[in-house]
């Protein structure tokens, strides 16, 4: 029922659950979706939680309206709804989002019971595929070559193994200087955990 989907920024993670979301929608209406086959089911509501923005008119910050969007879609989807979600817990402190995500995720799964595409950068959540079996873990594919990584816009099963996150920011054309001092920086995070 879930798919936890892992990879890098620019890899296509969201346009793969937007794209899934509209061949869906498409397909309730009875439309030709491109595709050889499908077997989708009948949806009665589909519900999104992608992008950032902020409300200030209302003193709503980024993380505020994601926050109750995503209380908005908990309360109001059913078995049969089919859900996205991109990054739920970015806009707040790691270990905050990481738990927020995390429970988002178990309660999808306890509870709603629905359809579900769940899109995060939040590694350790792959690990509740061990106590929730309707969780399947899937990665977009990317190729590190030559020191730079390849997007394959292509999901595949699977684990990412690292966010990429330097490696997309040298893509920008942040300064050299700046993303080898990231990568210090980086792998001295890592190995203090």
């Amino acid at each position: 029922n879930v798919w936890l989907i892992t990879g890098p920024n620019m890899a296509g993670k969201s346009t793969f659950l937007r794209q899934n979301a509209l061949l869906a929608i498409m397909a309730q209406a009875g439309l030709f979706i491109p595709a050889k086959s499908a077997k989708i089911g009948i949806i009665d509501k589909v519900f999104s939680r992608v992008g950032a923005s902020d409300d200030l008119s209302r003193g709503h910050s980024t993380f505020m309206v994601e926050m109750m969007e995503t209380v908005s879609i908990l309360n109001r989807s059913t078995k049969k709804s089919f859900l996205i979600f991109d990054e739920i817990g970015r806009g707040t402190a790691t270990f905050d989002g990481l738990a927020i995500a995390w429970a988002v995720l178990e309660y999808l799964v306890k509870q709603i019971k629905s359809r579900v595409l769940f899109a995060t950068h939040y590694h350790e959540l792959t690990s509740l595929k061990k106590n929730l079996n309707k969780i399947v873990n899937y990665k977009m594919l990317i190729k590190e070559w030559n020191d730079k990584i390849v997007f394959l816009y292509k999901v595949v099963i699977g684990e990412a193994d690292k966010s990429y996150g330097v490696e997309v920011a040298k893509l920008a054309g942040f300064p050299e200087v700046i993303t080898d001092r990231a990568f210090e920086i980086l792998e001295q995070l890592e190995t203090k955990t």
